[in-house]
């Protein structure tokens, strides 16, 4: 049984396998996971328990305290209580026969009232044969439909799919991925995390599964940080000032650390911000990531991943090519002051009415999502035939001047005039073509860290020399 599979043909295949034997833990939106199982038939033979604690003190009292208690937090406690009390009572009797599992979910679906965000995490912690050391899956969900019966429905299937993945694609981490959303569309659940840990995916590099859930459209944005741990977006950016620069970190450059230094000094600045934790996000989209191709480099990925992070960036793979439909990401997110640092040469691309044609007001329309919550760009000069461009002589087409004197009245752009005037002649392909020619005037032109990586790691065709 494949990718594509019915939900009830998913849940009866568990049920008839004798391996899979453990408990079902479900908060917020009913037995939805559970009840697919008694419906295909034969689920004595798969569950040992099924447990919903909706009361709060029942909750606490069974999984302890908790500040949130629909958080990744609490749902690691609800696997590891359930997976332990399966070992306890059941594995003299059975441990030779079975592989346990603790499935659990603690969601918030559509309240009464409506109005509510509906999300919620979803796992399952699981040996894959006999005695064998835990496997664990981690998802974060939202649910999109507008119904609670339609969302209570969604997650059943979601719940189902996640540990027919587990149990049967759990060495086929793409294809168990792929097979979240059998029988549901994007335009129901969306998935924007996935953590795989334990003894069967000790192989797996969560970074790839983030830019897996965007490459297949489960989600819009993923997020990891600079410890290389996948991270879940709303969490991360809630009630955050956010500042975020887009490139290619091709490999991040002294320019793109200098622009985020300079941005961040006029950022903190701004009263808005005063008093909020400032985030700063290295953005990078798929678009940049296929570059004109059909897949995706994992290798280049992996290798522009490993020096952000050495940079302690925390970074954001996004599909949002449009501005305005990222800052719309994030203002979702948070209440906080949003800030975007980008070149001259980006600031000229966005009054080019070719780049707007996605939406029905062209420009003016994608201009007025950018900035209708105060969003402010932080532009770093260019320079160019000997002479700096800054956004205060940067000329645009003669219909677009008048739009873009307005926005440069009203404060839309902010000069990040406190560059290093040295860095201005550096380029990223100009790096990458000095790499390559084992040119080693390159290694001036990026952060130490990063040099140190690229010529240990051997990135972007680094040859080392006979003498090394």
């Amino acid at each position: 049984m494949e990718v594509g599979a019915d939900t009830l043909q998913k849940a009866l295949r568990i049920n008839l396998d004798p391996r899979w034997y453990g408990t079902i833990a479900e908060i917020g939106a009913g037995q939805e996971v559970a009840r697919w199982f008694f419906r295909a038939g034969g689920a004595a033979g798969t569950v040992a328990k099924t447990i919903s604690a909706y009361d709060m003190a029942v909750s606490d009292a069974v999984y302890g305290k908790s500040e949130r208690y629909v958080s990744m937090g609490r749902l690691q406690a609800m696997l590891d209580h359930e997976f332990q009390l399966n070992l306890e009572r059941l594995d003299d009797s059975r441990g030779d026969d079975n592989a346990f599992f603790a499935f659990a979910d603690t969601v918030v679906a559509r309240s009464y009232q409506g109005g509510n965000e509906c999300h919620g995490w979803m796992g399952v912690k699981f040996q894959s044969h006999q005695h064998d050391e835990p496997s664990q899956i981690v998802i974060h969900v939202r649910m999109l439909d507008a119904e609670a019966a339609s969302q209570q429905e969604a997650l059943g299937v979601v719940g189902i799919n996640l540990l027919h993945g587990a149990f049967f694609h759990y060495h086929e981490p793409d294809m168990l991925l792929e097979s979240l959303l059998d029988r549901l569309t994007t335009g129901r659940i969306e998935i924007d995390m996935i953590q795989l840990t334990g003894i069967e995916f000790r192989s797996v590099d969560n970074r790839l599964m983030a830019l897996k859930l965007v490459q297949l459209g489960l989600s819009g944005a993923a997020m990891f940080g600079p410890d290389r741990q996948v991270l879940q977006p709303s969490e991360v950016l809630r009630k955050k000032a956010i500042l975020v620069e887009r490139g290619s970190f091709r490999p991040p450059t002294v320019v793109n650390i200098d622009m985020l230094e300079c941005a961040r000094a006029k950022f903190e600045d701004d009263p808005a911000v005063d008093g909020r934790e400032v985030l700063v996000l290295t953005e990078l989209t798929m678009a940049n990531l296929l570059a004109g191709g059909e897949k995706v480099d994992r290798r280049d990925f992996l290798a522009r991943a490993e020096l952000l992070a050495a940079c302690g960036m925390t970074v954001l793979i996004s599909d949002y090519v449009a501005y305005h439909r990222l800052a719309a990401y994030l203002a979702w997110r948070t209440d906080g002051r949003i800030g975007m640092v980008m070149g001259i040469p980006s600031l000229a691309d966005q009054f080019d009415d070719a780049n707007h044609g996605d939406i029905p007001g062209g420009i003016l329309e994608s201009f007025g999502r950018l900035f209708k919550n105060d969003l402010r760009l932080f532009v770093y000069p260019m320079l160019q035939d000997g002479e700096v461009t800054t956004i205060h002589n940067l000329a645009v087409g003669e219909e677009q001047q008048p739009l873009y004197d307005y926005l440069a009245r009203r404060g839309s752009f902010v000069d990040l005039d406190n560059y290093k005037p040295d860095y201005l002649p550096i380029l990223s392909r100009d790096v990458l073509r000095r790499i390559a020619a084992g040119d080693d005037t390159w290694e001036s032109m990026v952060p130490a860290e990063v040099a140190d990586l690229i010529t240990k790691r051997g990135f972007f065709g680094y040859q080392r020399s006979a003498e090394d």
